[in-house]
């Protein structure tokens, strides 16, 4: 199983660098930028931003990936993967609602969203990885 692990880390992390940095680069950084204006930094603090990686994509392949892979299957880890998205970033969008001034629900709404089908996507490709490696 420690191979699995590994691959298991690697592909989901891979996904997320990539998926992620893809929405926050590409296609949605003017608009964050435009609905959080002075809240947002002119270049992201790179050490929590490598932190909250590590630490989100150890607990998507703890609390998905290798349940899926012990039973259940890849519907298991699309399942499971958009449950712990909605719930890791409803608990960060709809705490900033509630208590930022410059967090509205329309953000939130857009952030959860994206939360869901990331963690589900990144899930399902770490799932990918580890299922193709044998022992």
């Amino acid at each position: 199983m420690g191979k699995k692990v590994v691959f298991a880390y690697l592909g989901t992390l891979l996904a997320f660098l990539v998926l992620d940095g893809l929405w926050l680069g590409v296609l949605m950084g003017s608009t964050y930028k435009a609905l959080l204006g002075p809240l947002m930094l002119e270049q992201p603090r790179l050490l929590p931003a490598a932190l909250f990686y590590f630490l989100y994509v150890f607990g998507c392949v703890a609390f998905v990936v290798l349940p899926a892979l012990a039973s259940g299957g890849w519907q298991r880890a699309a399942r499971l993967g958009a449950l712990l998205g909605l719930v890791a970033y409803g608990t960060y969008d709809l705490s900033n609602w509630a208590t930022l001034q410059g967090w509205s629900a329309g953000l939130a709404l857009m952030d959860m969203a994206w939360g869901t089908c990331l963690t589900a996507a990144c899930c399902l490709l770490g799932y990918g990885a580890a299922h193709r490696v044998r022992g």
